[in-house]
């Protein structure tokens, strides 16, 4: 078996379990809807740094990072059992910057091109 994959596979199996977990055992309003979109797990499995966005471009971000640390420990003890291991990682949730930032330039874009279109097809009554 080779050791190095192992981050990659606990990373992978974490992902799965606190998607389940944030969908139908956190309670805390401040969580709300929450995409995982990827999980990194260091070489010696102490620590899993989990990235989170909102869903439905709602919310208080900062709220939801702040309630997600705080179910932090009891999420990791629901993984540990789930994923049967001796030591569950440590969960460092993170706000990812780069899925929001995509979903802005993604909604810009649009814009942009909505308002390309309505201008063309104006422009023949103008004439």
């Amino acid at each position: 078996m080779a050791r190095g994959n192992r981050p990659e596979r606990v990373a992978e199996l974490v992902h799965k379990e606190l998607a389940v977990l944030l969908r139908s055992e956190v309670k805390d309003h401040r969580v709300g809807l929450v995409s995982i979109t990827h999980v990194e797990v260091t070489r010696d499995l102490s620590i899993a740094r989990v990235h989170v966005t909102t869903l439905g471009g709602g919310g208080d971000r900062e709220a939801m990072l702040a309630g997600l640390k705080h179910a932090a420990g009891f999420l990791r003890g629901r993984v540990g059992r789930a994923l049967q291991l001796r030591h569950a990682p440590q969960l460092d949730f993170r706000l990812d910057e780069h899925t929001e930032h995509a979903v802005q330039m993604t909604s810009m874009l649009n814009r942009m091109e909505h308002e390309r279109a309505e201008a063309e097809s104006a422009e023949p009554g103008e004439e």
